[in-house]
């Protein structure tokens, strides 16, 4: 069952990477395209125009009338960033592949399934309480480990078996916090990163003007101050989605976990009933 989730998670990792690399290559070449068609726009404009006077060709000559050089958004974005921008790609991976482990490993099979259920209140029935505990001890859901915990000290009597299983119950519930709280950390470090960056390019925007004799270009002070709000953009970009998976995921969890105690202990209660201690 270990083996099976893990690779699982490997296969729905690699299917969201690719997805978000076929994404990145497609929004790649259609900001090519836009840059393109605005590169071409202010081409065919000189043509419409009317024939300027005789005398201003004349200094044309001296100077080659060609237009400044146009970025596209994609290298505009990758030349603001430098190297935020490999921490945040960085911090997206992992925050995909944490997200697939945990929404996988948040499924109801995988922590109250039905089948173990059902399989296992027949046994009881039929008395066969050997192969109940073998069939608890096999499977790694949640459950599993806690019905398995509580038929190990049942022969010592119904409380040393539900002392048992809110041992392992509680054990396994903090293994899936401590999971899902990777996701909060992401949440907490990403806007961290982007403060990072604002600061930093601010202080470059104002170290043009402190350093500069004169009056600083625009371009100058667009650098930094374009490196301050796109680290704040992404970083939020980051947070919001993964602060939002971890409080969804984490009410989803303790709430099958709850669901694992009931359950559990309905169907040990005919240990007590029955008079076995």
């Amino acid at each position: 069952m270990t083996l099976w989730l893990r690779k699982r998670t490997i296969s729905s990792s690699l299917v969201l990477l690719t997805a978000l690399t076929v994404f990145s290559a497609s929004l790649f070449c259609s900001v090519q395209t836009v840059s393109a068609q605005e590169e071409a726009a202010p081409a065919a404009e000189p043509a419409a125009e009317p024939a300027a006077p005789a005398a201003e060709p004349a200094p044309a000559a001296g100077t080659p009338a060609s237009a400044p050089e146009q970025k596209s958004i994609f290298s505009w974005v990758l030349t603001a960033l430098r190297y935020y921008f490999f921490i945040f790609l960085a911090i997206s991976f992992v925050f995909v592949a944490l997200l697939v482990m945990n929404l996988l490993s948040a499924r109801r099979d995988n922590i109250v399934p039905l089948a173990l259920v059902e399989s296992f209140e027949a046994c009881l029935e039929e008395n066969k309480v050997q192969d109940a505990y073998d069939l608890a001890k096999e499977d790694e859901s949640f459950l599993g480990k806690v019905l398995s915990a509580g038929l190990e000290k049942v022969s010592q009597g119904y409380d040393k078996a539900i002392e048992a299983m809110q041992e392992v119950g509680e054990e396994e519930n903090m293994k899936m916090d401590h999971s899902l709280s990777y996701l909060a950390l992401i949440g907490t470090l990403s806007p961290m990163v982007g403060l990072f960056g604002t600061v930093d390019g601010m202080i470059r925007a104002f170290s043009v003007i402190a350093i500069a004799g004169s009056t600083p270009q625009a371009s100058e002070l667009a650098d930094g101050i374009s490196t301050a709000l796109l680290t704040t953009l992404i970083g939020l970009f980051i947070a919001i989605p993964a602060i939002a998976f971890y409080n969804i995921l984490r009410n989803r969890v303790d709430r099958l976990a709850l669901e694992v105690g009931i359950t559990s202990e309905g169907l040990m209660s005919r240990f007590q009933s029955s008079g076995q201690q």
